[in-house]
């Protein structure tokens, strides 16, 4: 979990997060997951979903677009560096909206200026106008969708890249960084959108979009 999506996270998402909620994690990165630990434990039920062959998972699904978890069960459903390895994301992004609650919330934080890495594929980067109309899709409707990075503060310039942590430290990375500021040079740093969506009653109950 790279530092600009914990910090995406943490200035646009947590304040949606409130104590009783039942929230549904796609994806985790750890146990408790690092999202799970910005929050911290004001939520009645943080449970996860995965592929992975975990027992420490709530749910282990067997498909990519198969939840095996009923219909409008959870307030918020959230995923963090999932929907870019996800092959086909119009098909995953209605199984995550199935399983949220009328009204609640589904939340995406995917890389965009990330290099490809496999996990166990790479298939995609989204930028707002992409995920708005994945949302769209799935009937939810869009409530924010923003491609930033909040990394590595204080410079004047920036390039889309890696998070400064997963960079290879050479000696001539750290002589790059102590005369960027001087001369106006690009920092490289991760951008990633994040996307909140509302599942709204009324779309629910007339099946549009679902």
């Amino acid at each position: 979990m790279h530092e600009n999506s914990q910090l995406l996270f943490s200035h646009l998402a947590a304040r949606y997060f409130v104590s009783g909620q039942k929230v549904l994690e796609v994806g985790p990165d750890s146990f408790p997951s690092t999202y799970a630990t910005i929050i911290g434990g004001r939520i009645a039920a943080w449970h996860t979903v995965g592929l992975a062959e975990d027992s420490r998972l709530t749910f282990r699904n067997t498909s990519e677009y198969s939840f095996p978890i009923s219909d409008d069960v959870y307030d918020i459903v959230l995923s963090g560096q999932v929907i870019e390895h996800v092959r086909k994301p119009w098909v995953w992004i209605k199984e995550v909206a199935r399983v949220c609650k009328p009204g609640g919330l589904v939340i995406t934080i995917g890389s965009v200026s990330w290099p490809y890495h496999e996990a166990p594929v790479d298939c995609w980067r989204a930028y707002p106008e992409g995920m708005r109309a994945l949302y769209e899709e799935a009937g939810l409707r869009v409530l924010l969708s923003r491609w930033d990075s909040l990394e590595t503060p204080g410079y004047r310039r920036y390039r889309p890249g890696a998070s400064a942590a997963n960079q290879p430290r050479t000696w001539k990375w750290r002589l790059m960084r102590r005369i960027e500021p001087w001369f106006a040079l690009p920092v490289e740093r991760a951008y990633d959108t994040i996307t909140i969506g509302s599942k709204d009653a009324m779309t629910r109950r007339s099946g549009e979009g679902i």
